[in-house]
């Protein structure tokens, strides 16, 4: 908690308000992710991708982008 107090402190915040904000960004933060997993989930459906295309594709993208 002193971790916390110092930042809130720093931030002329209480406890409270700092916590309200860090729980805000958190859920914020966690649906954005469920958006954008949802997404693709969708995409993938569409395209009928299976995740083994997927990780073929990433696997290709970074040996033609790696710098040796």
């Amino acid at each position: 908690m002193s971790a916390i107090d110092n930042v809130a402190k720093q931030e002329a915040r209480t406890r409270s308000e700092l916590l309200r904000e860090a729980a805000r960004m958190y859920i914020e933060r966690k649906q954005r992710w469920e958006q954008i997993f949802s997404y693709g989930k969708k995409q993938a459906s569409t395209k009928n991708l299976r995740e083994k295309d997927v990780l073929d594709e990433i696997r290709a993208y970074r040996r033609r982008t790696t710098k040796d």
